[in-house]
């Protein structure tokens, strides 16, 4: 009886997986290819990773080419691919500054761009290795230099929307994070990128609304972006306070505490992992967030300090030392002995990391060939050695041949 009821559950299961594959190969079916290519419009903050799906395909390509070009009809195409089974790229390992061609991914025919910049911007296409395209994307990068930022706390307002005859420039907003912080006073906010609304758009450009388009797609004519071009991104901040979740610490652990407490006193343990920095004094600093994206919600505290946006964001003043960018990263201007501590970070509202940064004197630096101020202390002596030795050499040479044609001055007394 459990031989049949066995075999029974294996058909059903293998009935149930021939289903599913099924359904995976008839979802491109259902979707019929365009007859005329059309560009999809998509517009991200610079830094950002995005994806990008091949939303058809003919059911009998069972690999996918992407292909990018920065202006429809460019002599010159970059191919998304290595057609020989690429290693998958992971986010993490990409470096910011990477060219494209190191920081993207292809899986389930989608294509994946790392931490994208507005260099990035441009027409993608999904495509087979003979060139033939399915489908495309307009893909607008928008850069986070001069990006305005907005405290609701403080009364202020978004930017006005712009009308210049027909065309309406405007900001269209994200959702809101969630909370940055829990159990105190924290801070959300929301991206904003600058979108236009204009009749003399080019039809091929596929819109949400009508008429519609990022400020920076290749639908927008070169006229009309000229005029968007002072409308920046914006970042919308206000205040909120939610409660954290309580986190129901391990049996075991409990025990080794209450263990330990019985002996003396309970040693103190953080509750996030600490890594440790040493930093010379005078040089800057930049500590970034493990895990976190310029979408995330991320805030900062140095030891019981909260360094609030609203005082430590990038632009707000000048003159700042200590500033947070608009990528979430912690900027250090010439460090300070003031400056030792522990950072933590928080990341969608949970503290994840902490950094316990050290100061030291110039005194007690120990120099280093991958030291940049070393290197180029090597190389000013080197050049002032080799500029002496070039002197010295010319002046005996010519001393020599003086000699040797008899007319050098006699030196001697």
């Amino acid at each position: 009886m459990n031989l049949a009821h066995t075999t029974v559950l294996l058909w059903v299961w293998g009935s149930l997986q021939a289903f599913e594959i099924v359904e995976k190969e008839n979802i491109f079916q259902r979707t019929p290819c365009p007859a005329f290519l059309m560009f999809d419009n998509a517009a991200y903050l610079a830094d950002m990773s995005f994806e990008l799906p091949c939303h058809c395909k003919p059911e009998e390509v069972t690999a996918v080419v992407w292909y990018y070009q920065k202006h429809l009809g460019s002599g010159h195409t970059k191919v998304l691919t290595d057609f020989d089974g690429r290693v998958l790229t992971e986010e993490a390992q990409v470096r910011v500054g990477s060219d494209m061609l190191v920081r993207f991914s292809i899986r389930m025919f989608g294509l994946l761009v790392f931490r994208a910049q507005p260099e990035d911007s441009g027409l993608y296409f999904c495509g087979t290795r003979k060139g033939d395209y399915f489908y495309a994307y307009d893909v607008d990068i928008q850069s986070s230099e001069g990006m305005v930022a907005t405290f609701k706390d403080q009364g202020q307002e978004p930017f006005a929307d712009e009308y210049q005859g027909s065309l309406h420039v405007f900001t269209t907003f994200w959702e809101w994070t969630p909370c940055d912080r829990c159990g105190v006073r924290g801070e959300q906010w929301r991206i904003g990128l600058c979108y236009l609304q204009s009749p003399d758009l080019s039809p091929r450009y596929r819109k949400t609304l009508p008429d519609v388009v990022s400020c920076g797609s290749r639908a927008v004519p070169t006229s009309l972006r000229a005029k968007a071009r002072d409308h920046t991104p914006e970042l919308l901040v206000q205040s909120c306070i939610v409660p954290c979740e309580r986190k129901v610490i391990q049996e075991g652990m409990m025990a080794i505490f209450n263990y330990v407490s019985k002996l003396g006193s309970r040693p103190w343990v953080p509750q996030v992992p600490i890594q440790f920095h040493q930093q010379r004094l005078g040089h800057g600093l930049i500590i970034s967030c493990p895990g976190a994206r310029p979408e995330h919600a991320v805030a900062w505290d140095k030891d019981h300090q909260f360094l609030y946006r609203t005082q430590y964001l990038k632009g707000v003043n000048r003159s700042m030392r200590v500033f947070i960018d608009h990528g979430n990263h912690l900027h250090i201007r010439f460090t300070q002995l003031s400056d030792r501590g522990i950072y933590y970070c928080w990341r969608q509202g949970v503290r994840v990391a902490g950094f316990r940064l050290g100061v030291m004197s110039r005194g007690h630096y120990r120099a280093s060939f991958s030291d940049p101020e070393t290197r180029a202390a090597m190389e000013l002596t080197l050049i002032g050695y080799l500029l002496i030795t070039t002197v010295f050499v010319t002046i005996h040479l010519c001393r020599c041949c003086c000699y040797l044609f008899r007319c050098c001055p006699n030196f001697s007394p």
